[in-house]
């Protein structure tokens, strides 16, 4: 089992960084670590002191890092939220239901909201439209021994309800600056749901479900994240190409599925004339953005007539930890 890092900005996500988990069945063993070519240095450790050795890396790299997200596995970890709040990162992540807030459970708080309390609000565009969701929100009140006596940014609680199922309640804690609204903390929460995104496009484009190895070393040397990484980059940069073309408003954008589609047509490959498979990729991708404008009419949210909008504004970065059957 793994845990990863995708970053996300205006101009696209990727995964960025990985450590694999090693339990204590593991490190206890040092025959089988050394078998395993596993350095004797490396102990046990949470996944929530590899995520906090993650995001040292990242502030340490050129990266821009305003936000943080991550899954309930890491924002149930108080240890974890505070190294956020000294390395001045604002954040919103994923709690459990049963996680306390200043004493009582934070889902019997959200309980006692009011009907007013909660609004409608997307939490990111999707393949199928705006995901909207009813949120409740709540400020938290500063705590001295951490916050001292002019707090520089505001403790927040959030409750995501589904539409469709109101019973099927998510829950948040978050830090923000003192001018941060709720449809901020929001649109930082939907962006969890980059990094989902994010392992099924290495699936599709990289086979992220399909390599296994049998040495530590082997993970991280063949770990399809830096591919993913490079097809992503190449989206990005030709996004920005094509979202000032007034010619192409009927496509999707390139994703790093298509452009490695498109890079397997070389010299070697049995298409003779590349620009049959760009010709089926475009036919591919108008295919695809009548199926989104279908998607959304159906939905009945507006359609500005070109999918490239709504997009974060900030960097962030998402954790998550996939189970070992994915």
């Amino acid at each position: 089992m793994g845990v990863f890092a995708a970053y996300a900005t205006s101009r696209g996500h990727a995964l960025v960084d990985r450590v694999l988990y090693l339990p204590k069945s593991w490190t206890d063993d040092r025959e089988r670590c050394r078998a395993a070519r596993i350095a004797d240095e490396r102990a046990f450790a949470t996944k929530g002191e590899l995520a906090r050795t993650m995001i040292t890396r990242a502030l340490a790299s050129p990266l821009p890092i305003a936000w943080v997200t991550a899954d309930s596995a890491y924002g149930q970890d108080s240890h974890f939220r505070r190294f956020l709040e000294d390395a001045q990162l604002s954040y919103a992540v994923a709690v459990p239901k049963s996680q306390q807030v200043h004493g009582p459970r934070i889902d019997h708080l959200i309980g006692q909201a009011p009907p007013e309390a909660w609004q409608r609000l997307s939490a990111g565009v999707g393949a199928k439209g705006e995901r909207l969701y009813d949120w409740a929100a709540a400020r938290l009140p500063a705590v001295w021994e951490f916050d001292g006596d002019e707090p520089t940014r505001q403790h927040w609680m959030l409750a995501r309800r589904s539409i469709a199922k109101p019973d099927e309640i998510a829950y948040y804690l978050a830090c923000a600056p003192l001018e941060a609204t709720v449809a901020d903390l929001v649109r930082v929460a939907g962006c969890r749901w980059k990094i989902e995104e994010a392992f099924q496009s290495a699936k599709n484009a990289c086979g992220l479900d399909q390599y296994e190895v049998r040495r530590y070393v082997g993970w991280y040397r063949h770990s399809p994240c830096s591919a993913h990484t490079f097809l992503a980059a190449i989206a990005a940069q030709e996004r920005e190409k094509g979202g000032s073309n007034p010619d192409t408003p009927d496509l999707v954008d390139l994703t790093p599925a298509e452009i490695r589609r498109l890079l397997a047509t070389g010299p070697r490959h049995r298409t003779p004339d590349r620009s049959h498979a760009v010709t089926w990729s475009r036919w591919r991708r108008r295919h695809q953005a009548h199926a989104r404008r279908c998607h959304y009419v159906r939905r009945g949210h507006p359609w500005a007539g070109h999918p490239r909008q709504s997009r974060p504004t900030h960097p962030e970065v998402s954790l998550h930890s996939p189970s070992p059957g994915r």
